[in-house]
C-alpha cells in the first residue's frame, strides 16, 4: 500500500492516485466541515473545495509528516473554511449595504436585483467550459439536487459539486473583473 506522500507524487501524472487519496480522506474532511458548519450541504461543498484546492496544490506538497497527507489536507480544509466564513461575512455586509436583507425581512420576502447586476452575465456564461455550464444549468435552472445532477452528468455527486463550484467561481471572477473594468 502506497503512502499518502507517494500517492500525491503519483497524482502529478495519474489522477487515479489522487482518487485513492480522496478515498482515504473524504469522509474525515466531510466530518471536519460538518462539525464546524453544522450544515450537510455546506460541508459537502467545503469538502469538494478542499480537494479541489489540494488537487491544484499537489505539486507543492512537502512530506513533513512521515508520508501522511493528513496535516496538509486539514490545513487546506481550515483555509477553505476560513475563506468561506470571510466570504459569508463580506456577502452579508454587502447585502446589508444594498438593502437586500431589509427586503428579505418584509412580507412577502423579495429580492429585486438592479439591472446592472446582470451586465456581462451572458458573456461570462458563454465563456464557461461546457461541463461547468451544464452543471450550473442543471443545478440552478432545473433545480436538481446534487445526486440527480451527478446522474445526469454521468459522474459522482462530489464531482458534480466541484463542477458547480468551479463554474460559480469562474463566473464570480469574470463578473468582478468586468465590473472593475467599467469603473
Amino acid at each position: 500500500m502506497r503512502s499518502d506522500a507517494q500517492l500525491i507524487e503519483a497524482a502529478r501524472t495519474d489522477a487515479g492516485a489522487f482518487r485513492e487519496l480522496y478515498g482515504r480522506y473524504a469522509e474525515r474532511m466531510y466530518r471536519f466541515h460538518l462539525g464546524r458548519s453544522r450544515d450537510a450541504d455546506a460541508a459537502h461543498d467545503l469538502t469538494a473545495e478542499t480537494f479541489a484546492q489540494a488537487w491544484l496544490a499537489r505539486s507543492r506538497f512537502e512530506d513533513v509528516a512521515g508520508g501522511s497527507a493528513g496535516p496538509w489536507l486539514f490545513g487546506i480544509a481550515r483555509n477553505v473554511l476560513s475563506a468561506s466564513v470571510r466570504r459569508g461575512r463580506l456577502e452579508r455586509a454587502a447585502c446589508t449595504r444594498l438593502g437586500i436583507l431589509e427586503r428579505l425581512d418584509r412580507e412577502p420576502a423579495t429580492v429585486e436585483p438592479e439591472e446592472i447586476w446582470l451586465d456581462g452575465l451572458d458573456e461570462a456564461l458563454a465563456e464557461l467550459p461546457e461541463t461547468q455550464l451544464d452543471a450550473l444549468r442543471l443545478r440552478f435552472r432545473d433545480d436538481l439536487p446534487y445526486d440527480e445532477l451527478a446522474e445526469e452528468l454521468g459522474t459522482t455527486s462530489q464531482a458534480a459539486r466541484v463542477r458547480v463550484h468551479r463554474g460559480l467561481s469562474t463566473l464570480r471572477l469574470r463578473l468582478d473583473s468586468s465590473k472593475e473594468s467599467r469603473r
